[in-house]
């Protein structure tokens, strides 16, 4: 059934669009919340009369798009991953991952409203993505993949475990030839002492 929508509904469309959509989803979510009307005569021509007042809010929307899409475009996002020696990534970055990045910086970006070439980032490198904000302004936004350098931190912190288990083995040598020593001094005192004293004749 047709309705024309009293306010922007989120994924659907904006005040005073025209719309078909199912009449479950109209009768049990879009009336009950006054998020829209349905489409007759009498409901068009009262849209019609507020049509110059949705268009200013349109207008401001607008506005606000293009100096979003300018912010958005005059940075550089950079996502750290960890990756392998190649560069491929474990893992993937997706519309998800720069959503979440974005929302640090402070800007609200819908996951579904960025798209990406091949859908993700498999390998480090310098990327774009679109970014759609209000009717036909597109943000293309600059995006640095880059390896976690913890990886490298890592595998450089584990031939020093084995040189120190070597050093360990290495010092503990000298302490074993000095007890053995030791016990062979010992010997030859005790054999000494056993040996029979010589008789005077």
């Amino acid at each position: 059934m047709k309705v024309i929508l009293n306010e922007d509904v989120k994924h659907l469309g904006e005040e005073g669009d025209i719309k078909d959509v199912a009449k479950g989803y109209a009768r049990n979510y879009l009336f009950p919340r006054n998020l829209a009307v349905p489409c007759n005569s009498f409901t068009l021509a009262h849209f019609e009369s507020r049509k110059e007042e949705i268009e200013q809010r349109k207008a401001v929307k607008r506005q606000n798009a293009a100096g979003l899409k300018e912010q958005l475009e005059a940075l550089t996002l950079t996502i750290v991953m960890p990756a392998g020696p190649n560069g491929k990534l474990y893992g993937a970055v997706t519309n998800q991952t720069i959503s979440d990045e974005l929302q640090k910086l402070g800007f609200e970006i819908e996951r579904k409203r960025i798209e990406l070439p091949g859908l993700t980032f498999k390998s480090v490198g310098h990327y774009n993505a679109s970014l759609k904000l209000y009717e036909a302004a597109v943000a293309v936004l600059p995006i640095v993949v880059e390896a976690q350098p913890e990886a490298e931190k890592t595998s450089e912190a584990k031939p020093e475990k084995r040189s120190r288990r070597r050093q360990e083995g290495a010092d503990a040598e000298p302490k074993t030839e000095a007890a053995e020593d030791s016990q062979a001094e010992t010997a030859q005192e005790e054999a000494k002492a056993e040996e029979p004293a010589e008789t005077q004749e």
